[in-house]
């Protein structure tokens, strides 16, 4: 072949299976007995149809090829095998192959679909039971609000009972008052039309220029129907220092002790012990005992004569409060609590007084 003339290629280059077989690196030439095969790479190279095989390069001098000529021989009966028969094994083995992956692949999802239902099956019974303690907590909640509704709604209507009977005993009570009050002006206007006017007059003169004078009118006549007759004893001598000592503000009485001190002798009561009241001279048990003045001598009484002396105590005591201008009413309200206080010495003169005494 001339340098001038263009080499031919292999005709079956693009479509021959040992080529490409060889050009991807699946079939290498291999001679049996011998050494390994130095790599190279097998590149398109020009061919010629009419051209011998070209010996192999890179070999040793002892595995070069023989030059004979080239026929295509078919299919050998010894050791070799076709070009197409390779590529056939080697498709063979990757359908092998893909057989044995596709039939793992199966067996994986099965598993895979297996585990999957496990899980699922698990998991609506973990749901299943939380909804289930869901559902009995919401009911006992259901149950508790119910509960404290019903609590709830008796309390509004006890407390509506409890402020309608308030309202109503509130009006009740003005109600009642309003009466008495009525009542009582009615009383003092029928008071005022029985009362009389000269001793109202007297009792305001006297309030004009209060004193202890009773020689004063008002004082006078107080001293004569009252405080005389209430304090008039048995024992003359003794009644006479007790008035004068609650005048002058210098009688004192006191409760009687379980052990008490030996009494005094009075020469014109021979009697004086805590069974015998030193003013009346009666057989009386005496829880009280009187001291006048400084002295200390004591002298046991009776709850009726107790009741005497402390009932005129109080007419004064109260004169003398409007005397140190301590009582800062009008004159009405003054000469009432005055008919009180004669009042008391009135019902204690006649042996009532009140059973503590």
């Amino acid at each position: 072949m001339e340098a001038s003339d263009k080499p031919r290629q292999c005709p079956a280059r693009g479509s021959c299976p040992v080529f490409l077989a060889m050009s991807s690196g699946t079939v290498r030439y291999a001679p049996s007995g011998l050494g390994p095969v130095p790599e190279r790479s097998f590149r398109e190279e020009p061919w010629d149809a009419n051209s011998p095989p070209q010996p192999d390069e890179d070999l040793p001098t002892g595995l070069s090829a023989v030059s004979v000529p080239w026929k295509n021989l078919g299919l050998s009966k010894g050791h070799r095998e076709s070009p197409g028969g390779l590529v056939e094994a080697s498709a063979s083995r990757k359908e092998a192959q893909g057989e044995e992956h596709s039939a793992a692949v199966p067996l994986d999802v099965s598993r895979l679909r297996s585990s999957s239902m496990e899980i699922r099956e698990k998991g609506s019974e973990f749901l299943k039971e939380e909804l289930y303690k869901a559902q009995k907590e919401l009911k006992l909640k259901d149950e508790e609000c119910e509960r404290l509704c019903k609590v709830r709604a008796q309390l509004e209507q006890e407390l509506e009972e409890l402020t309608a009977s308030l309202f109503e005993e509130a009006h009740k009570m003005v109600r009642e008052a309003n009466m008495k009050q009525a009542a009582s002006e009615k009383q003092l206007k029928e008071a005022w039309g029985k009362v009389d006017t000269t001793l109202f007059s007297e009792f305001q003169a006297w309030r004009a220029s209060p004193t202890l004078d009773k020689d004063c009118p008002f004082l006078e006549r107080v001293y004569r129907e009252d405080v005389g007759p209430c304090l008039d004893f048995t024992v003359q001598e003794l009644s006479a220092m007790v008035r004068a000592a609650v005048e002058d503000n210098t009688l004192t009485i006191e409760p009687v002790a379980s052990q008490t001190l030996p009494a005094a002798k009075v020469p014109t009561v021979e009697w004086n012990t805590t069974n015998t009241c030193a003013l009346s001279g009666l057989a009386r048990t005496c829880h009280h005992r009187i001291r006048l003045g400084d002295s200390e001598s004591h002298y046991y009484i009776s709850p009726s004569s107790r009741a005497r002396i402390t009932a005129v105590c109080n007419f004064f005591t109260y004169i003398r409060y409007i005397q140190q201008g301590l009582v800062r009413q009008d004159a009405e309200p003054m000469f009432w609590e005055i008919m009180r206080l004669r009042k008391g010495m009135s019902l204690a003169k006649l042996g009532f007084f009140p059973q503590e005494a």
